[in-house]
């Protein structure tokens, strides 16, 4: 039991270092978004444990349509739901951010709008389940969606902000990037911020999904 919670322990210990040290850590003096540049730390690793997330969803769904075996589109499922509380935690803090740096809660920006865009269509995914009664028909379905809603969110998040000329977002529109103008003591906070919350989703999906395995033993 004590070999196989380490990655916890790991996750734990990383999660609780980047949001100390986040707080603490010098920062350099950047012009528009000075102290806002904190929040990297906590915004961009909720995005990472998104798409971390929806990613192991697109692997179980492809292997559920290969072996057919309903737990492989149950753990997609989970992976999904779990994904989705990220994105949530990732729109919220970048409107946090966005109101700091440009003044709303919300702009007219690509890189915003795709985020939203992305969100949305995987919880057209937990919708479609919903409506669908029948397990195997609706393990089908699904896993045929959860592909193409991750081609939405590459396309939405990966590509279009990339190409549009009009996004504020660092790295975007010809903007500067933040993250590859980090100095090493923010890299020292912000790669391991990245791994500890994406072993925290990893461990939340293993929660849900052994939740999930038990309420269904008790319906049989």
């Amino acid at each position: 039991m004590i070999k196989g919670m380490w990655w916890k322990v790991a996750g734990i210990i990383l999660v609780i270092y980047s949001i100390i040290a986040g707080i603490m850590v010098e920062v350099p003096a950047l012009p528009l978004i000075h102290q806002t540049i904190r929040n990297l730390f906590y915004h961009v690793p909720m995005w990472f444990a998104m798409f971390i997330m929806f990613g192991t969803a697109l692997v179980y769904s492809i292997k559920y349509l290969s072996s057919l075996k309903l737990k492989d589109d149950l753990i997609a499922s989970q992976a999904v739901n779990t994904g989705l509380f990220f994105g949530s935690l990732g729109l919220l803090t970048g409107m946090v951010w966005a109101k700091f740096t440009w003044g709303d809660f919300w702009t007219n920006d690509p890189q915003l709008n795709g985020a939203a865009v992305s969100v949305m269509a995987y919880l057209a995914y937990t919708i479609l389940r919903g409506s669908i009664d029948e397990r195997a028909l609706r393990a089908r379905v699904s896993s045929v969606y959860n592909i193409f809603a991750f081609m939405l969110l590459v396309i939405f998040l990966g590509i279009l902000p990339r190409l549009a000329d009009s996004s504020l977002h660092p790295g975007k529109g010809g903007n500067s990037s933040a993250m590859g103008d980090l100095d090493p003591t923010m890299r020292l906070v912000f790669y391991p911020a990245i791994i500890g919350w994406i072993i925290i989703a990893f461990w939340i999906l293993d929660i849900r999904k052994r939740k999930r395995i038990l309420e269904l033993q008790q319906q049989f």
